[in-house]
């Protein structure tokens, strides 16, 4: 699954989705802090894993990507110090990201949507 995530990370117009994770092997605060960030991008941690994904800035206005920033601000608050973080299970972050780079449908998007209101990260 990782290869195939990186394959799909490289392949058409990858301008508004990049995966860029962490290794396993580097799990530590001050190991997350120190990956370079491209100008334009936001780092977010997904899931109860805390998921290390890069994003476009572009995407944070995205109806999807607007409602996992609402869950966000439900589990954690407003007040939330440091990262952004996403309440979400990471397999459907990932596809919900590769739909929006694929430019998915309308109602493809929207199933999508509903599912991430529903399913809470476990």
């Amino acid at each position: 699954m990782k290869k195939l995530m990186r394959r799909l990370s490289r392949v058409a117009d990858s301008s508004h989705y990049t995966l860029l994770r962490s290794s396993r092997r580097s799990r530590t605060p001050k190991s997350r802090r120190s990956g370079g960030v491209p100008e334009g991008h936001l780092p977010v941690y997904v899931g109860d894993e805390m998921e290390r994904f890069v994003v476009s800035a572009e995407l944070l206005n995205h109806p999807i990507f607007i409602n996992l920033l609402n869950k966000s601000a439900q589990e954690y608050g407003y007040e939330q110090k440091g990262v952004l973080r996403i309440p979400c299970h990471v397999l459907l972050f990932e596809r919900v990201l590769e739909a929006m780079r694929l430019g998915e449908e309308a109602s493809y998007l929207l199933r999508i949507w509903y599912a991430v209101t529903s399913v809470k990260s476990v």
